[in-house]
């Protein structure tokens, strides 16, 4: 087990909860600048750890600031070090965000753990309307996952539900060794920010197309449908298709051609 020390306090990484601490003050403040923090902004971090990006957040002077953490032993550090924040601690996947949203929306910041990047962005994607924009630090891949473009191996079902209901941009690339422990891979961060769509109205249905469209990748659109949705109304879209080929915007022409899921 790898064992961490800043400011005289030496704690465990655990492997279990993805813990890989950013040590770059340079590469915080950067981040802290890329989000626009300032007074009147609402910053939530997720999994502050030894606080890195806590320090250059709270140097920006944001109007308030939480941070939710999970271990017990970084909660009571950042308590101790930071007595400026409200800590919760508690597993970010479990937080209502409308409570610290209640006044003012959300800006999302934090270095999220690997291991369960993908259900923290779902459940960001299900509270956009709480928030004003998410900067992120991830595993470079996954980065790359959320920006791909229709035809890579890397378009998926994450890269379509996220394009379509925000913009995603990927802002900078990080190097693996400013982490302790160093992590296998680089990192990069992400810029995300929410945006009004008409598909707001039926988000649940437009999703649950989403993935039944990539449910079997190498099946075409037909295949992957029919079974769902009374196809009877499509004239002008190629069904023999993958879903992979289709972009954003075909990808919304094509729901509301279909319209409702079979009951």
């Amino acid at each position: 087990m790898t064992k961490v020390e800043y400011k005289h306090t030496e704690i465990a990484a655990k492997k279990k909860l993805g813990q890989n601490f950013l040590t770059d003050r340079n590469i915080c403040r950067k981040i802290a600048l890329s989000a626009g923090i300032g007074p009147g902004k609402n910053v939530v971090e997720i999994g502050p750890g030894f606080g890195a990006l806590t320090a250059a957040i709270l140097l920006a002077e944001p109007g308030s600031f939480s941070a939710i953490e999970k271990d017990p032993a970084l909660a009571s550090f950042i308590r101790r070090e930071y007595p400026s924040v409200e800590v919760i601690e508690d597993d970010f996947l479990k937080v209502d965000l409308a409570l610290p949203a209640r006044h003012t929306p959300l800006t999302i910041m934090g270095n999220i753990p690997y291991s369960i990047t993908s259900p923290i962005l779902f459940k960001l994607l299900d509270n956009r309307r709480h928030i004003a924009s998410e900067t992120l630090m991830m595993q470079y891949e996954v980065a790359q996952r959320l920006v791909a473009t229709p035809g890579t191996k890397e378009y998926g079902i994450l890269a379509v539900q996220l394009q379509t209901f925000c913009r995603v941009s990927i802002l900078f690339k990080v190097s693996r060794k400013v982490f302790r422990p160093q992590p296998e891979v680089d990192s990069a961060v992400v810029q995300i920010i929410p945006k009004k769509t008409p598909l707001d109205n039926d988000e649940t249905g437009y999703r649950h197309f989403v993935r039944t469209a990539f449910s079997q990748r190498r099946k075409t659109l037909l295949n992957n449908l029919k079974k769902h949705y009374d196809l009877s109304s499509v004239n002008m879209f190629d069904l023999t298709r993958r879903a992979e080929s289709l972009s954003i915007d075909e990808f919304e022409t094509l729901f509301r051609e279909i319209g409702p899921e079979k009951q």
